[in-house]
């Protein structure tokens, strides 16, 4: 089994502008910047075996200053937990956005990708944690899709609800990922 704590990036100068950023490689806003030292101060007791986060920047920028101090080689950085590609809509309103994700679950955003392709990218991640990280507790920092693929392999939650309740931030959710 593997523990796996998930937090979601700090805020980007794109979530303050209400835009929905996709693969667009944004980086933390000045509040973004303090909420991740916030999440370090706050998850500085734990020790985790393994933190990752994805390879674009308001995800990584969040682990970094999060983590500062923590061992380097404990940092892995991982494009399949990267957030979904919304193509065309990349960088248009979030409402926008926000009102297409039912009709792109099996079908992509235009020049993007679908839900069902961001999770099958979740379920090789958490394919290799099981393999390379059992016994484990891990930290994941990602996005809104890594947290839809955590749901749903983990939790069972069908891919068209867990897209469509409305997402809320809390301090973390834990998921035990014991088999797939």
């Amino acid at each position: 089994m593997v523990t796996i704590v998930f937090e979601p990036h700090a805020t980007t100068t794109d979530n303050e502008a209400h835009l929905a950023s996709g693969w667009n490689d944004v980086a933390l806003s000045e509040l973004g910047r303090q909420q991740a030292r916030e999440l370090g101060l706050r998850r500085r007791l734990n020790n985790f075996d393994a933190v990752f986060a994805s390879d674009l920047e308001r995800a990584y920028q969040t682990a970094t200053l999060a983590l500062e101090g923590i061992e380097p080689h404990k940092l892995h950085v991982d494009w399949r937990l990267r957030e979904c590609d919304y193509g065309e809509l990349t960088q248009h309103l979030k409402e926008e956005v926000d009102a297409e994700k039912p009709q792109r679950i099996v079908t992509p955003f235009p020049g993007g990708e679908s839900y069902e392709q961001t999770a099958a990218r979740m379920h090789s991640f958490l394919q290799d944690l099981l393999q390379f990280h059992s016994g484990q507790t891990v930290l994941i920092i990602g996005h809104r899709a890594t947290q839809y693929g955590l749901e749903h392999w983990l939790n069972n939650v069908p891919l068209k609800e867990t897209v469509t309740t409305p997402w809320k931030w809390q301090a973390g959710w834990i998921y035990e990922l014991k088999s797939l």
